[in-house]
């Protein structure tokens, strides 16, 4: 006998039942696709980020396919392109990593002349200290145990979604191969998700919104990138910096990196800096630079040009951030925000998911009666709804055979 605290009254105890287990289910559901993602993290960040550059290139594969060379060459030929613009980039990259190399012992130098005074100070702060600490003789000597914990290993942390050094090769080799097969059969996957979601969702918008959302981000983000690195600059070239176009690129690229952009994009400049100054003021002027375009950044253009596109909160954002970080490492911060904007595409294309979408959102929404009754309620109540909306009026003249 069921007891009656247990049920809300007015209600089938039977429907209570069902979505008891209904939600134990969901949540046992969820907890192995988590496992799966964790586990499984190479494969699920190389079919995501597949997804997303398939998307993005997308538009750019109709228009080469427009001048007749069909979708399937069209697609070649994107991949190709593409395949040789990250290779050319990565060869620059090398070279200017291998200068950087050869450079190194100057580097360890300026910045070993550079603490010395630091470190001779601290020297004294400590001898000063050990000199002040009483000694009591006769005191009975007890062995002391120090617990040493282990350092956290930060490089395969952040790494940890992609593996080593031969992981990252496959996922590079595998992805344009992925890319290509997506690009070439959009029209069949169109259809499986639409038999698959058919009645559930309106898949067609949802794949267009998603389209929208992930070229959005990329565009946005571009565009900051551009302003941030024109400014950066235009800085550096002021100050009489070596390479000051490139190290503006690269330092305001990596201020587009969450939570660790702004101190790998002060550390760069500041790090081909001390081969170029022995005065303090420049080392200033670009760490000011710097910190002053990321809140700029931060603050008014991406909420602006990027956030304005996926409406999530920024309290939804971060917390997604911390979460895919948390799961995919660097990886997963990269994809945290197209991530989090995808469940928050997701929710708001169910009903049922209504609680989601305003967790996501920016700008909660009420919500309706008919959406408390539940996913069985509302399923029964669609066909109706279908037919009074073409229900047409009774005064309307029948139309013309």
């Amino acid at each position: 006998m069921n007891s009656p605290t247990l049920l809300t009254p007015g209600v089938d105890p039977e429907q209570q039942w069902l979505k008891q287990i209904a939600l134990f289910l969901g949540l046992i559901l969820g907890a192995i696709v988590l496992a799966f993602c964790f586990f499984a993290s190479s494969l699920c960040i190389t079919i995501a980020l597949s997804t997303f550059l398939a998307i993005l290139v997308d538009p750019l594969v109709v228009r080469v396919a427009k001048i007749g060379l069909g979708r399937v060459l069209a697609a070649g030929f994107v991949v190709l392109f593409f395949m040789l613009l990250a290779g050319t980039l990565t060869y620059v990259l090398y070279k200017r990593t291998s200068a950087f190399a050869d450079e190194f012992p100057s580097y360890a130098y300026r910045i070993q002349q550079a603490a010395a005074p630091l470190i001779s100070k601290l020297n004294r702060i400590e001898k000063n200290a050990e000199s002040l600490t009483p000694l009591v003789e006769g005191s009975k000597h007890v062995n002391e145990v120090t617990l040493k914990a282990e350092p956290i290993n930060w490089p395969s942390f952040l790494v940890r979604g992609v593996g080593s050094i031969s992981g990252i090769l496959i996922m590079g080799g595998v992805l344009p191969f992925l890319v290509f097969f997506m690009l070439v059969g959009k029209d069949q996957m169109s259809v499986r998700l639409t038999n698959m979601f058919q009645g559930k969702i309106d898949v067609p918008k949802f794949v267009s919104n998603l389209g929208n959302m992930v070229r959005g981000f990329f565009l946005g983000n571009l565009i900051v990138a551009s302003i941030m690195a024109a400014g950066t600059s235009l800085v550096f070239l002021v100050l009489g910096m070596k390479g000051a176009v490139t190290l503006g690129i690269v330092s305001a690229i990596l201020n587009l990196i969450p939570f660790l952009g702004l101190l790998l994009a002060t550390a760069v400049p500041l790090a081909a800096a001390l081969l170029q100054f022995n005065t303090i003021g420049p080392f200033i002027t670009i760490a000011i630079t710097v910190s002053l375009f990321h809140l700029i950044a931060a603050n008014f253009l991406i909420p602006k040009l990027v956030g304005s596109r996926l409406l999530v909160g920024p309290v939804a954002l971060t917390i997604g951030m911390l979460f895919w970080g948390w799961l995919w490492g660097i990886m997963g911060l990269l994809l945290a925000v197209p991530l989090t904007a995808l469940l928050k595409l997701i929710a708001d294309s169910r009903p049922s998911l209504i609680h989601l979408s305003n967790l996501l959102t920016e700008d909660p929404r009420p919500m309706p009666r008919w959406a408390r009754m539940g996913e069985y309620t509302i399923q029964r109540v669609k066909p109706y709804l279908k037919g009074r909306t073409h229900q047409k009026p009774s005064g309307d003249p029948p139309p013309l055979s």
